[in-house]
């Protein structure tokens, strides 16, 4: 099913179970205070983010942050750890997860989800604009390499979540490997209109939209506001 969206803080189920639809469910991270912010202030801030080395390991430390979160929602058993002592019970997660990146601006990011999730398979899909004139533009996929994902846990990371044109078309493109179990979007900082439209065409069922922040717009060339300007750019230099 698609269509529909239910912000909340990803903290509290939703308990009605009379409900005869069912909603994408976004979360917004920042809407919780936590160390969270600061990484994201720092990222932002435009004497702050000129600092390349600094501004990759905030994007890093905000995906370790995220992957933290999206843990939570996983499937858990117990499993027995010999120690030196005795045995300890602890639950372990038995997803099978794939962590999928668009490159380039989320390298960093990714390797933030694999600190925490380093178990993980990787897959990573090239998208990129290509304009028409200094506004209008598509965007086309050039490059996947991934596992298969059926029956997997697919977690699609891209820091800004413009237009959510790029999102759609790596799904689309990660599809060709197979059919996930569940799906977890990862940004940073999304437009509204990039939320909208990524309820629209993922399947809402499965589907969970992580944020650390929503803005409220995007420009006439396709760059969230207030937003961070060019993420790729800030981590990596200015592209030709």
């Amino acid at each position: 099913m698609k269509g529909s969206c239910n912000f909340t803080d990803g903290l509290t189920p939703d308990r009605d179970k009379n409900k005869l639809y069912t909603y994408m469910k976004i979360v917004n991270l920042s809407e919780n205070n936590s160390i969270l912010n600061q990484y994201l202030f720092e990222i932002r801030d435009v004497y702050v983010q000129n600092d390349k080395m600094r501004f990759r390991r905030n994007i890093e430390r905000i995906g370790e942050l995220v992957a933290y979160e999206i843990s939570k929602t996983f499937h858990y058993s117990p499993r027995h750890a010999e120690t030196p002592l005795g045995t300890a019970t602890i639950p372990m997660h038995d997803n099978q997860i794939v962590i999928s990146t668009i490159l380039r601006a989320g390298l960093p990011f990714h390797q933030g989800f694999l600190n925490y999730l380093d178990h993980s398979e990787n897959a990573f899909v090239s998208a990129y604009r290509k304009y028409k004139d200094k506004l209008k533009f598509d965007i086309f996929i050039e490059y996947i390499a991934s596992p298969l994902i059926d029956g997997k846990t697919l977690i699609i990371t891209d820091p800004m979540l413009a237009t959510g044109g790029s999102m759609e078309l790596s799904y689309q493109a990660m599809l060709t490997k197979g059919t996930p179990r569940e799906i977890h979007i990862a940004s940073i900082i999304a437009s509204q209109e990039a939320v909208e439209h990524v309820c629209k065409v993922f399947p809402e069922d499965k589907t969970t939209l992580w944020c650390a922040a929503i803005d409220p717009t995007i420009d006439e060339h396709s760059y969230i506001v207030p937003g961070l300007g060019d993420a790729g750019d800030l981590a990596y230099g200015v592209k030709n």
